[in-house]
């Protein structure tokens, strides 16, 4: 499968602000779009996880992407910024998975050593990398959506080579069975 085409929707989520990057290539990514998805804290939080939900299902049909890269959800040390996220997260695998859109889903140091080539790298180097790989004027503002646009990279950098293993992996298992059948 080539990838020049490949067409991913990176997604940061959040209930308050929900960061969204769509890029297009992986040797030579452009930059589609990138913005916010924001919801009123003042509103209940069901009445945001739907506005969260319908929005992402307008960029899903908007873009089409090819797959939609987010984070994979870590324990973090304040509890109810964990079950927001979780929340947010919820409403956007929804809406892939709605929409027919393969997930992949990839940890805050994948991302990180994906994009910078360091696990611990910081916003700063994160969104300096960004901005140099998608050969962009300045960083992509606000964090959140410089956070989507390094999901949608790190997916970017990752894909050729997963599905590069995966059919070396494919290859010798078919040799294998053929050999054990003779």
């Amino acid at each position: 499968m080539s990838h020049e085409n490949l067409t991913t929707l990176g997604m940061d989520p959040g209930t308050a602000i929900l960061g969204f990057g769509v890029i297009r290539g992986t040797s030579d990514p452009v930059l589609v779009d990138v913005g916010v998805i924001e919801t009123d804290a003042g509103s209940p939080m069901p009445d945001r996880l739907v506005i969260l939900h319908q929005r992402t299902s307008e960029l899903i049909d908007r873009y089409r992407p090819d797959v939609l890269a987010i984070e994979q959800l870590f324990f973090a040390r304040n509890v109810t910024t964990a079950i927001a996220v979780g929340q947010a997260r919820g409403v956007v695998l929804l809406a892939a998975a709605q929409k027919g859109v393969p997930v992949a889903e990839y940890s805050p140091s994948e991302v990180k050593y994906a994009v910078v080539g360091y696990g611990k790298a910081d916003k700063r180097q994160m969104q300096e990398m960004v901005r140099i790989i998608l050969n962009l004027s300045h960083a992509p503002a606000p964090d959140d959506a410089a956070d989507a646009l390094a999901i949608a990279l790190c997916h970017a950098q990752t894909a050729p080579f997963k599905d590069r293993v995966a059919a070396t992996t494919a290859a010798e298992d078919a040799d294998a069975a053929r050999a054990g059948r003779s």
